[in-house]
């Protein structure tokens, strides 16, 4: 409890030095809500010409943009410290997190704050609920549980894939996240169902970098049909593997850490 404690108070003084410019706050939020509009929009004007997306309907759809809009958003709005850790490597800056008592993949997610996250979130949610209000889905107390944890643990997949693609960081000399970022680009895919891609594409999303189970696999169980909704059962046990990968990407490059020499 002190550890999370500790974390939630470092993002709260993040979040009020970003309060300190309210015009900044309300643009990013704004714009933020904007880009979940455009694809909205963006979606709507595929199916005026489609009824289905191979056989998945609009709604499924805006269910997967969604879940992508809501992890996306956790990451950037708790974690968004990671995608500077490859610059915080290049200057040295990881030197003052060894000597502090409080463990460094902590201090490197709570160093930064994407405010933009908190309307990704809100945004994203809004989206889901209106998904799931359109779907002919029979709710119980337990499909409901199953539902928080299977997207609980999306939202954890996500959140590994970006902690291990940075970590690679300690491998590489570049201060920027380049690779990161092209990971995080082919989790755009995941957006749209897994069935619209080749056995290639297939492949990577669903097992090399797993972003399937970030909207695809847990919108499929959510929805409750399809051949494919019992994977997204599987979502827990992914998010625990990947959550565990990540980990030991980031010990590994701890341990080869040599600091910038100055």
């Amino acid at each position: 409890m002190g550890v999370t404690r500790l974390y939630l108070r470092l993002l709260g003084a993040h979040l009020r030095s970003l309060l300190e410019y309210e015009a900044d706050f309300w643009i990013m939020m704004v714009g933020a809500a904007l880009m979940q509009v455009v694809n909205v929009a963006f979606l709507s004007a595929i199916f005026a010409k489609v009824p289905t997306l191979h056989g998945w309907s609009f709604w499924a759809v805006v269910a997967m943009f969604a879940m992508v809009a809501i992890a996306e958003g956790v990451g950037s709005l708790f974690f968004e410290g990671m995608w500077h850790l490859g610059w915080q490597i290049n200057q040295g800056e990881l030197d003052y997190m060894l000597v502090r008592p409080y463990p460094v993949v902590l201090q490197v997610s709570s160093s930064q704050i994407g405010i933009n996250g908190l309307s990704n979130i809100v945004t994203g949610g809004l989206m889901l609920g209106a998904a799931l209000s359109h779907m002919d889905v029979e709710w119980s107390v337990g499909r409901v549980l199953l539902g928080v944890v299977v997207c609980g643990s999306a939202v954890v997949i996500k959140v590994s894939i970006n902690l291990a693609s940075n970590a690679l960081s300690f491998w590489l000399s570049s201060p920027s996240p380049l690779f990161a970022m092209a990971v995080h680009q082919v989790g755009d895919l995941a957006r749209f169902p897994l069935s619209v891609y080749p056995w290639a594409l297939k492949a990577v999303l669903g097992f090399a970098l797993p972003f399937a189970f970030v909207s695809f696999f847990p919108v499929s169980y959510l929805m409750g049909g399809g051949t494919s909704a019992w994977v997204g059962l599987l979502t827990p046990l992914v998010a625990v593997y990947c959550l565990s990968f990540a980990w030991l990407v980031f010990s590994r490059g701890l341990r080869r850490y040599e600091s910038a020499g100055n």
